[in-house]
């Protein structure tokens, strides 16, 4: 019996930690074509760490190393005892901090999988490398505690049908899932940004619209609702776009949430964004990967925009999408991705990060968040090659200064302007507790993290009426 066991995967293009469903654990399910069981590394710990060992899980704060659990007691006991290969799918290239799920390591995961007997294959990005942590070099794999090392490196004509094939692992996931969406690898860029991993893993290729809507319909029909086109490098290149998004709109018409995720503010145009606001669903955000206003930086590390071309972008989005929806959310909005350790990096660097920043907030346009991390050091990669941590050692002490300065003096306001006091956010499901606060979001692309004071029920929706703002999240009251 096969056993896939997903611990999560994150990558430049492409989410699979919960709430979403990425694509590595359904294209291997439908391309093995079999039945397949289907587990997570919180019913791995679970057993391991909790169920056989005199561990009580506290009650007061949620523990989402075991949150995502997919199976009873005696489902994992039995699952695992019967298994006769584990197809491990890890790997983490752009770390974040995520709400109510932990992604596995690989030194985690090699200990908790050392003792069974089972064939052991490593699958997903961690063939490149991984790590959890942002500013570090990438986890290297231990050979000899798996039996293969397999990227499952699909072809979009094998796609076209194991997609499909593989929705059905659904059905063993108690738990909403968005699903994240392929619609194209590799990079328009024929030499990519100086960080990142995408390029070393294919050339520029684009899945047929038909196979996408067909994909998602089958999808669909199993009862999902709540998808997001996340896998690629820029959604804009995508050259049928307009026409995607009417197909998945007329072919499954009660879809509940439908977005998009990277964006090249270079490709960035009226009538693609136009759709985007007019067929997606509110709370949607096109998260450009600016990395750098700094002009140096953006030469030294071949970045895909300029400040000039970023602001561009940026009015556009707002332009079409800043106005707001049912749920309480604008339309569309844009996201700006800064990072810190690239090649080339000095002060200067953060004076024209803020410079910028504050020029589009004084310019009363909206940004729905902007992600700050340090750079992750992958083999292959050009800053790797090049420079490796030597900026990272050499301005770490600055970083949190830094991005201090970005979430008191743009994110705060920023979010003020978002959801002012008396905003009513609907459709939040609450996640987690933290004593005795409920953190909840809406299920979206980016969605706003809101705390509400009380325990109330997990996995329910609730209307919440916004009364306080944090640096990056919110505060409110059970409307």
């Amino acid at each position: 019996m096969i056993t896939l066991l997903d611990c999560y995967t994150d990558e430049p293009a492409g989410l699979g930690v919960p709430p979403y469903l990425g694509t590595y654990p359904r294209y291997i399910a439908g391309f093995l074509d079999e039945d397949i069981n289907y587990i997570t590394i919180d019913d791995l710990r679970y057993y391991k760490d909790y169920l056989f060992a005199d561990k009580k899980i506290n009650g007061r704060k949620t523990n989402i190393r075991v949150y995502n659990r997919t199976k009873s007691d005696s489902q994992i006991k039995n699952i695992l005892e019967n298994t006769s290969e584990l197809v491990v799918i890890l790997g983490v290239h752009t770390p974040g901090k995520y709400l109510s799920a932990l992604p596995g390591t690989l030194k985690e995961v090699s200990e908790l999988i050392k003792d069974f007997n089972f064939k052991k294959i490593l699958t997903g990005p961690a063939v490149y490398g991984t790590q959890l942590e942002g500013g570090k070099f990438f986890e290297k794999v231990d050979k000899n505690v798996f039996d293969n090392i397999n990227n499952f490196d699909f072809s979009y004509n094998e796609i076209k049908d194991i997609a499909v094939k593989g929705a059905l692992i659904v059905k063993q996931i108690p738990a909403i899932r968005m699903i994240e969406i392929e619609t194209s690898h590799g990079c328009s860029r024929k030499k990519g940004c100086s960080f990142c991993t995408e390029p070393i893993k294919h050339g520029l290729e684009f899945r047929e619209k038909d196979d996408i809507i067909r994909e998602i319909k089958e999808f669909y029909k199993l009862g999902c609702r709540h998808f997001r086109l996340g896998k690629q490098s820029c959604i804009y290149s995508y050259p049928y776009l307009i026409d995607l998004l009417k197909g998945i709109r007329n072919e499954c018409r009660e879809i509940n949430v439908l977005h998009v995720d990277n964006a090249n503010p270079n490709f960035v145009a009226e009538e693609k964004t136009k759709a985007i606001a007019k067929y997606c669903t509110e709370g949607n955000v096109a998260a450009f990967g600016v990395e750098s206003f700094d002009k140096e930086v953006i030469g030294q590390n071949n970045l895909n925009t300029t400040p000039e071309e970023t602001l561009k972008a940026v009015k556009i989005v707002n332009k079409h999408g800043a106005e707001k929806g049912p749920n309480g959310m604008q339309k569309f909005l844009p996201g700006i991705n800064l990072l810190f350790g690239l090649k080339g990096e000095t002060k200067k660097t953060h004076e024209e990060n803020m410079k910028h920043l504050k020029l589009i907030l004084d310019s009363n346009l909206l940004l729905r968040r902007i992600n700050i991390r340090q750079v992750t050091l992958f083999e292959g990669t050009p800053l790797y090659e090049e420079v490796g941590n030597k900026f990272l050692r050499k301005n770490r002490k600055y970083y949190w200064k830094w991005r201090n300065d970005v979430r008191q003096k743009i994110d705060n306001a920023m979010l003020q302007r978002l959801v002012p006091a008396g905003t009513v956010l609907r459709g939040v499901r609450m996640e987690i507790y933290d004593g005795n606060t409920t953190f909840g979001r809406q299920i979206g692309t980016y969605p706003l993290i809101v705390g509400v004071k009380g325990r109330l029920e997990l996995k329910s929706f609730y209307s919440v009426r916004i009364t306080g703002h944090m640096l990056r999240s919110v505060v409110g009251i059970v409307q």
